[in-house]
Formats: C-alpha cells, structure tokens, sequence
C-alpha cells in the first residue's frame, strides 16, 4: 500500500498497538502526528514517522480539536486517523461487576469511547469534503465477547465497536473507510495482570502483528480487523447460542479463579 503525501494521526501512539501502527503507516508513506499524555514520548515517536507529537488529554475535546488544527498547520489535513488511546479499567476490590468506582466508569467512557468521537467530529467532515479519509478505532475483542474481570473495559469496548459501525452506516457511502481493530492478547502495558485470562482464550501476540492486520484491511476494504484469527470462531460461537456462551464465560472465570487462587 501507498500511503505517499498522506497524512495520519495517532492517538495514545507513543509505544504498544499505536506506536506500530504508526511506524508502519510511515513505512507506507505517510507522515504521522502522535497524541499522547507524554508529550516528550509522543514527539520522539511523530518525528521519527515524519511528523510531530505533543501532549493531548483525549478526555478533552478542546484538546483534541487544538491538536488537529496544530497537524493541519504543519502537515495538512488529516487523511487517516487512529484512535488508539484506551484505558483498561478492571472490576475493582470487590471483584463483581459492579465493584469499581463511578470515577473509573466515567474515565473508560471518556477514554474508550467518547474521544473516538471527538475525533470524528473534527476529521470527518473534512475528510468526507476531500472525497474520503480512513477513521480506525482500536477497540477489543473484549467489545465483541467480553474481559473477564473488567466490566467498565469490556461495556465501554462494545460502545466502541457500535460507534465504529455507526461511522460506517453513516459515512461509508461518502468514501469514509471505518476499521474497527478488535484485537485479543497483544503484549503491552494494557494486558498488565490479565494474561492468565487472555491466554485461556488465545496467543499474545506483538504489536506488529496487529499492525500488519491493520494494513491488509485497509488495502482489502475490510471493516473488521480481527489480528487473532481465534476471535472468528469465538464470535461466531457466541452468535450461535448466545446464552450458552455467557454460561462457558462464567464457567471460564470460576475455573481460573480456582488456577490462580485470586479473583478474576
């Protein structure tokens, strides 16, 4: 693919599944701007992919619309963006459902879902202007079949995979290309104390490869990035029997309950 003269924007791109696909869109070509928390980081990364990066709370809208205006300044318009950003909340101390804090609900919503929002409200509309753009929202396969013991994490992802499709319903008739990357264990900070759980139902894999899955839908014209090939039969196993499906997810949890001796 050849992503020559094009312009992308990468949010939480600073290491992990941002930062690979960032390098790999520069490989293709474009020149990247990264938005990140550590600006110091960030500005590392963007440079090295032809571009810039600078601090940006994806939280704030006014942020993020600073920043993009800051890209279009110095880069140009924005022809592909990448909302990376993403926060995994677990269940808290009690380990239910219910068990974390109001604070952690309301920051995996700002985060997981609402700054793919603000986002959209500020690139779309240019992109659709220009003749079409590409809008990626890296979800989790935790937003098809849920995380054990995180429930903020895996209901903010479902969000997040319903907005990537609304995107799509809405803007794919007007050249927008959405993807929705849903990817399972992937070896970075993120998967922190939910290996035991991950691996139960798939490899961890490297960032690279989820980039690399990421390249080949755009150049296929997939929506759905699905870098672990397990998530197919697990998605369509759930379809199948949905409630069969819940009970085999709570059977899973007691059983790693019982193999790590801690809650899950």
């Amino acid at each position: 693919m050849d992503l020559t003269g094009e312009v992308a924007v990468v949010t939480g791109g600073r290491r992990g599944i941002g930062k690979a696909i960032a390098e790999m869109l520069h490989k293709a070509g474009a020149r990247v701007a990264i938005a990140d928390l550590d600006a110091t980081q960030a500005h590392e990364v963007g440079k090295a992919c032809g571009g810039f990066g600078a601090r940006v709370d994806v939280t704030r809208e006014d942020q993020i619309a600073a920043f993009l205006t800051d890209v279009e300044g110095r880069l140009g318009p924005v022809d592909i963006y990448v909302s990376n950003a993403g926060i995994a909340m677990a269940d808290g101390p009690t380990f239910t459902a219910t068990g974390a804090p109001n604070d952690a609900w309301q920051l995996s919503w700002q985060v997981n879902v609402m700054s793919s929002v603000y986002g959209a409200r500020h690139v779309v509309p240019g992109m659709i202007s220009r003749g079409g753009g590409s809008f990626m929202i890296v979800a989790s396969a935790a937003g098809l079949l849920n995380q054990l013991g995180a429930a903020p994490y895996s209901c903010t992802k479902h969000a997040a995979v319903s907005f990537a499709e609304s995107l799509s319903i809405a803007h794919a008739h007007e050249g927008l290309q959405v993807l929705c990357i849903c990817p399972q264990g992937v070896q970075t900070d993120l998967i922190r104390g939910a290996e035991a759980s991950l691996r139960a139902a798939g490899d961890i894999i490297d960032p690279d490869d989820v980039a690399q899955a990421v390249m080949n839908a755009m150049e296929d014209g997939r929506m759905f990035v699905f870098s672990h090939p397990e998530t197919t039969a697990h998605f369509q196993a759930r379809a199948a029997d949905p409630d069969a499906w819940v009970k085999r997810m709570g059977l899973a949890r007691q059983m790693l309950i019982a193999q790590t001796g801690r809650p899950i």
